[in-house]
């Protein structure tokens, strides 16, 4: 299990959201957010986080970007890695940090801030079935689920949140699944389990380049 606690606080509730597809198999990469019940945008009610910004490393080998999703807070930067013996050409036309470059095999992109919350999808233009998630939340609790389809989250005060999940593979232009309202006390230990709609897995295309490359 993934420790998915981004914040601290004195109080001990732990609260384990459990993620599952229709089928009941476990979802990899949902990224789970929790706010206070009722905060407002832009409105902190939690731990804080503005620590020290991080730098995150997404490879790229065997022609798979690694990780698929990532969580990130604004500030944080990114570094994109190529391990495969091929280039890439990697690109994002994203609303809220649009950005490309060639990698030759070895080499890595310099770092790239992340300044707003958001998703930003990126592809490679030589690969087509290459393709990753970064997520940038401001969320005083934020985390994507391991392979088991869990993330739990530590030492949270006592109060009512609101618990959201995004997955990339869910209908686009859709809120986030949310349960509003959830009750913690303080020393309690509760699960919340999501059940998701899936598209299918975008990464499995056929590879029309990958032929001739």
């Amino acid at each position: 299990m993934t420790l998915a606690l981004l914040g601290h606080s004195a109080a001990a509730a732990e609260l384990e959201v459990r993620v599952a597809d229709r089928g009941g198999q476990p979802v990899t990469d949902a990224v789970v957010t929790m706010v206070v019940r009722g905060a407002g945008a832009g409105e902190q009610r939690g731990p804080s986080t503005r620590g020290r910004a991080t730098t995150r490393v997404i490879d790229q080998k065997a022609l798979v970007f690694t990780p698929y999703v990532e969580v990130f807070r604004p500030g944080d930067e990114v570094v994109y890695r190529n391990s495969d013996r091929t280039r890439h050409h990697v690109y994002s036309f994203s609303p809220i940090k649009a950005f490309e470059f060639v990698l030759a095999p070895g080499e890595s992109s310099a770092p790239l801030k992340l300044e707003r919350s958001g998703v930003i999808a990126v592809g490679c233009n030589i690969h087509d079935g290459m393709i990753n998630y970064l997520y940038i939340s401001d969320a005083p609790w934020v985390a994507h689920t391991d392979t088991s389809g869990v993330v739990k989250f530590r030492d949270l005060p006592a109060g009512e949140f609101d618990v959201r999940v995004w997955h990339p593979r869910l209908p686009p232009k859709r809120p986030d699944l949310e349960l509003s309202g959830i009750a913690l006390r303080a020393d309690e230990d509760r699960s919340l389990d999501f059940s998701l709609t899936l598209l299918p897995d975008s990464r499995r295309q056929f590879d029309r380049e990958h032929t001739r490359y």
